[in-house]
């Protein structure tokens, strides 16, 4: 296929993937339970932080922090006791633990408590994507005492892909208008997006011939979203959908 011609099939293919028939399979299953804002970014985020490993292994990872959360995600943050939060013990996906998520809910305690919501506490103006998501990882790990937790979230500043913080970006900031992303994040735009680069976008990528990068890194990301911003400028990870879909659904190679 010629440029053209490859512009045109992923915008095919993102039109056609971009559809809620396809949330019963997929992570974004978890926030689309909710209703409230708070409630919906929460449980996104917390969602997104977990989501690597098996699609299913994660959605059951996902309804267990629910039900951890007692069903009522932002009052549980606000409003939970010590006693509460012995229901994270025995809480694992695969080396995020219970105590992980106990650091987790008491860092969202803080930032709900002196913000009106995560959007507020992540949002820097005029800045990139990746320096937002270098800034936030510094910030939730001030009080850190095991370093090891600095893991779940990503820092592209030190070359990570950062491919559940993008998703978790992508799932707050595009439109809802096609039934699968939330849109409720207004102090962002579509067009400063990155893509949520994975095994399966990235194989597909390199096969269409719009990534040349082989690892799937802060690097290739930039490399790839340079491209997507040529074939929609105004929304460039909405061709997420045709990569991903591309390569899980069709197992294209």
């Amino acid at each position: 296929m010629n440029k053209n011609e490859i512009h045109s099939f992923l915008i095919e293919k993102a039109n056609f993937y971009e559809n809620p028939i396809f949330i019963d399979t997929d992570p974004i299953q978890i926030p689309h339970q909710f209703s409230k804002n708070e409630d919906i970014e929460i449980v996104g985020f917390l969602t997104a932080i977990i989501a690597w490993g098996n699609r299913k292994s994660i959605i059951k990872s996902g309804n267990k922090i629910i039900e951890i959360l007692e069903y009522s995600p932002l009052d549980f943050i606000l409003n939970h006791s010590n006693n509460d939060l012995k229901s994270c013990k025995y809480f694992v996906h695969r080396t995020f633990n219970g105590n992980d998520l106990i650091y987790f809910i008491k860092k969202l305690n803080e930032i709900y408590k002196s913000n009106k919501n995560l959007e507020n506490y992540i949002y820097k103006p005029n800045s990139s994507i990746s320096k937002i998501q270098t800034c936030f990882h510094e910030n939730f790990f001030k009080t850190i005492i095991e370093k090891r937790i600095q893991k779940h979230i990503a820092n592209p500043m030190r070359g990570s892909a950062a491919k559940r913080m993008n998703m978790f970006f992508r799932w707050m900031v595009r439109s809802s208008k096609g039934g699968v992303d939330f849109g409720i994040w207004k102090k962002f735009k579509s067009s400063q997006l990155s893509c949520p680069l994975d095994v399966h976008s990235g194989n597909v990528a390199r096969k269409l011939g719009i990534l040349k990068r082989k690892q799937n890194d802060a690097k290739a990301v930039c490399e790839l979203d340079i491209f997507l911003k040529k074939i929609m400028p105004n929304d460039p990870v909405k061709i997420d959908f045709a990569l991903f879909g591309l390569g899980v659904h069709e197992k294209f190679k």
